[in-house]
């Protein structure tokens, strides 16, 4: 049975047209299995304090300010050497010109009341490096934090890193933007626009990413930290403010786990958490206040996502605090590569300025598949949009790249205000398949929900207003 367009109104709704081959209650059980893969980090009993190599706190010496880049490079480079350890920044603000790039068997430990400030001068984060733009490969700007091709890698402690974006340094770039916070970008400033147009054409192209250099004059923003083709990554307990663009960006990494960590910046594109294209992730006990998708779970995007065709997978977020942002737990856009075996529960999401809490978008152009998705015990205090939003008409970008969204089962979701309760917009060529909703309680709606191609829906015991 196919629903075409339901209001889905009343307290009991069930439409019950076949049960998916993996239900929910086997794959919670499979839960600690997929925990216990992902491999944790571990380093010697060593700190390099970078006080030791010169760094200044305070952000003033001799009348100038004082850089601490020469000093960090120094103690991650005598601490890889020595076989890993902590490399330490003290209590203080520290200035950083230009990014940090860390090493295998070295964690960049944040002493509590440490704050790292990251200069808002594109010029510091050049030469570029191998990286990602919104899902495609490139050159461009590097990341205030990054590492390529490590092992056993961590930030840790309970301070700050500052990367002091905002309306007067890379938020502009975006160009013109919706958001609610001023980023600072007026008519006729220059912005990115030229550069992404140009960059998707590349992709398109298949030109090898190496030669997709992007940097000075073309406004491409970093994410904040990045680790690409790492494993056993750790980022634990720091708070992270004022990011140019995605906030914390694993690609392509396997066994990562970001645990404690405080996540707050309002610009555009200011995504909480983005693991992209990475296998084993861990995401718990973390908090998001952000300018778009808390966390989002990504791919790749169209020509560039297809080419490598690396999924994400077997992700678990639990624990989590989401506050502002367009999507508590978002999956796509960028999915061309696909999205299967992402567990979440135990989640708080609420802000009359969080859209949504669980958000899956995707399009016929962007394609890929999101496959086995189960959520449970979500409390939503209050979202201006839907609480659960599947919209496979994203963007109104349409292609040769229908994209498969199935298996999906979420139990025990509680909504005290929305928009609406649910919103899933499926097309003909791509209906959303196997989709449970359970013991779930949505409360006051402005709107009734809207079901739009969607094949084998179970609503069981689900409470709507009426």
């Amino acid at each position: 049975m196919q629903v075409a367009r339901s209001s889905c109104l009343g307290i009991v709704a069930v439409l019950i047209c076949r049960v998916a081959a993996w239900g929910r209650e086997g794959a919670w059980e499979e839960l600690p299995a997929v925990v216990q893969a992902i491999r944790t980090t571990e380093f010697p009993n060593r700190d390099f304090s970078i006080a030791e190599y010169g760094a200044h706190e305070g952000g003033a010496r001799e009348g100038g300010a004082a850089d601490c880049k020469p000093a960090i490079d120094a103690a991650i480079a005598e601490c890889s050497a020595a076989g890993g350890g902590r490399v330490v920044v003290p209590r203080g603000e520290w200035l950083v010109n230009g990014p940090i790039h860390l090493r295998s068997n070295v964690n960049l430990h944040l002493a509590s009341d440490a704050t790292l400030k990251f200069s808002p001068e594109p010029r510091y984060y050049l030469p570029a490096v191998f990286t990602r733009f919104e899902g495609t490969e490139l050159v461009n700007f590097s990341p205030l934090v990054y590492a390529i091709d490590q092992e056993n890698v961590a930030i840790t402690g309970a301070g700050t890193l500052d990367g002091q974006a905002g309306p007067k340094a890379w938020w502009p770039w975006k160009g013109k933007w919706g958001g609610e916070v001023d980023h600072g970008w007026q008519p006729g400033d220059p912005d990115q626009t030229a550069a992404v147009a140009r960059l998707g054409k590349l992709a398109d192209a298949g030109t090898s990413p190496t030669e997709r250099r992007f940097g000075t004059d073309d406004y491409l923003r970093p994410s904040f930290v990045q680790f690409y083709r790492c494993r056993r990554v750790l980022i634990d307990g720091v708070r992270i403010i004022n990011s140019p663009m995605w906030i914390v960006h694993p690609v392509l990494c396997e066994s990562v786990i970001i645990r404690g960590v405080s996540v707050h910046s309002h610009g555009p594109n200011n995504d909480g958490c983005n693991p992209e294209s990475c296998r084993n992730v861990l995401i718990e006990d973390c908090e998001f206040n952000t300018g778009d998708d808390c966390i989002a779970i990504k791919s790749g995007r169209n020509a560039d996502g297809r080419r490598l065709n690396v999924p994400s997978e077997n992700i678990v977020i639990r624990g989590c605090t989401m506050r502002d942002g367009h999507g508590g737990v978002t999956l796509g856009s960028e999915m061309s590569g696909g999205i299967r075996n992402v567990y979440v529960e135990d989640c708080e999401m609420s802000s009359p300025n969080l859209e949504r809490a669980i958000r899956l978008k995707s399009n016929s152009l962007r394609g890929g598949f999101l496959e086995n998705l189960f959520v449970r015990n979500i409390r939503v205090g209050e979202v201006s949009d839907a609480v659960i939003h599947i919209d496979l008409r994203y963007f109104d970008e349409t292609g040769e790249h229908p994209p498969v969204v199935r298996n999906l089962h979420l139990d025990h979701i509680t909504s005290e205000k929305s928009g609406r309760p649910l919103c899933f917009l499926g097309t003909a060529r791509s209906p959303i398949r196997d989709v449970v909703i359970a013991n779930c309680r949505f409360e006051t709606a402005a709107e009734p929900s809207i079901i739009e191609h969607v094949e084998s829906l179970q609503l069981l015991n689900v409470m709507q207003p009426e």
